[in-house]
């Protein structure tokens, strides 16, 4: 029996605290106008656009974190589905596998199986968001030569998320009633990547069919 969306996406399943915007400062204010504008039901694709006399690297930041936040519940709604027995491979469908590599732990292309691979995605991305010298929240603090392109291998990576969940785990969202909200996400995540060219388009493939079909 398919659970109520309210009552599966409040379930406190992600893997660690979220991360928040402290109220006051401009990233909080941006956030707002984001949520605000996602509520409107205005068209996701004008939705995702940089607002006038915005900075592009704050507008960014916040949906950055946004989506870290959004599909790390969504993965942990539907996490107890994805085991080391079903999901060996980090994989999306026969043609693509997905291997993981840090400065830390796996300086290599290492195959882990998802949710190996998931749990030191977030534990990274969490590192990263975290970080001051990244993505910086204090007044006047400018960000790095390199956090577009920090940015982009974030969500190149939460993408590989969707690819996953779309391929192997698809009939247990349905079940719990929550396609719809799982495709609306996606659809904010893809209209953003594309507006800001944040992901490389052949990363895309694996879900090309559906987004086609989904994301007008």
């Amino acid at each position: 029996m398919a659970l109520c969306l309210k009552q599966v996406f409040n379930k406190d399943k992600t893997f660690r605290p979220r991360k928040k915007f402290e109220p006051g400062t401009q990233r909080f204010e941006l956030y707002k106008k984001a949520q605000a504008s996602l509520k409107s039901g205005l068209d996701l694709k004008a939705v995702v656009q940089l607002p006038p006399g915005e900075s592009i690297n704050d507008w960014i930041a916040v949906h950055v974190v946004d989506f870290f936040n959004r599909i790390n519940l969504i993965y942990g709604t539907m996490s107890e589905y994805c085991t080391e027995k079903s999901c060996p491979i980090m994989s999306g469908g026969l043609k693509y596998e997905y291997r993981w590599q840090d400065d830390s732990k796996y300086k290599k292309p290492t195959k882990l199986s998802a949710p190996q691979y998931m749990c030191m995605l977030m534990d990274w991305i969490e590192m990263l968001i975290n970080n001051e010298d990244i993505f910086p929240t204090r007044i006047g603090v400018p960000f790095p030569k390199q956090f577009q392109q920090v940015c982009t291998k974030i969500l190149t990576r939460l993408f590989r998320v969707f690819v996953h969940v779309y391929i192997h785990h698809f009939d247990s969202i349905i079940n719990m009633g929550a396609e719809a909200h799982v495709n609306t996400c996606y659809k904010h995540f893809y209209y953003f990547i594309r507006e800001f060219s944040l992901v490389d388009h052949r990363e895309l493939e694996p879900l090309k069919e559906m987004t086609e079909r989904i994301c007008h």
